[in-house]
């Protein structure tokens, strides 16, 4: 009994995250929703949102857990893809080009709020581009045998150029997408040639 009381607890709080972000678009971001609506949407009434959430803040933390969560599981997967013989960053920007264009709403949730007016939010969303670009650097070094500050300098700089591109592919059509997938895949080609020459140079350094 106690098992299906959680199920349906877990059910219901799902219903409401499902309804939040399915409400978010273009033109409405999460701090224009209100708890009602939420509710409403979810089928609840809204006395029921307080079983699950505080308030609405709590709700949108959750979201950019899950947001950030669910980006760096499918990156996972893209590493995953590249150890079966795919190219590295072919793979990885396709794999996130494919997030943007299913996942929009997710990732437009995770643009906005990093440089919204909540401090919470903002080192919310912060925090989860750190998990980001920590998880990429400690594959880039063992993955490339890259010293640890040459890993992290090519993970920054291409979670940078990515979610920017990110941004970017949201309000564009098919071929516009496409065009800006090859310009980023080349830009962090780039970078990885750029991490490759600066990490023997310091070898030759430490070596001499």
């Amino acid at each position: 009994m106690v098992g299906i009381r959680a199920q349906q607890k877990e059910k219901t709080r799902r219903q409401l995250i499902d309804a939040a972000l399915g409400q978010l678009s273009a033109e409405r971001s999460f701090s224009s929703l209100s708890l009602r609506e939420v509710a409403k949407e979810a089928g609840l009434a809204p006395t029921s949102f307080y079983r699950h959430f505080s308030d609405m803040d709590e709700l949108g933390l959750t979201l950019v857990d899950e947001a950030g969560l669910t980006l760096r599981q499918l990156m996972r997967q893209a590493r995953q893809r590249i150890a079966d013989g795919g190219s590295v960053i072919h793979t990885s920007v396709i794999t996130f080009m494919e997030f943007i264009e299913s996942n929009g709403n997710i990732f437009r949730l995770l643009l906005r709020e990093r440089s919204g007016t909540s401090t919470e939010f903002r080192a919310a969303v912060n925090r989860e581009i750190r998990y980001f670009t920590m998880e990429l650097c400690d594959y880039l070094q063992q993955a490339n045998q890259l010293d640890a500050e040459v890993a992290y300098l090519q993970a920054n700089a291409a979670v940078t150029i990515v979610f920017s591109a990110g941004s970017d592919a949201l309000d564009v059509d098919k071929r516009e997408r496409e065009q800006l997938t090859e310009r980023t895949i080349n830009q962090l080609r780039m970078i990885a040639r750029g991490a490759f020459d600066l990490n023997n140079r310091l070898k030759s350094k430490r070596r001499s």
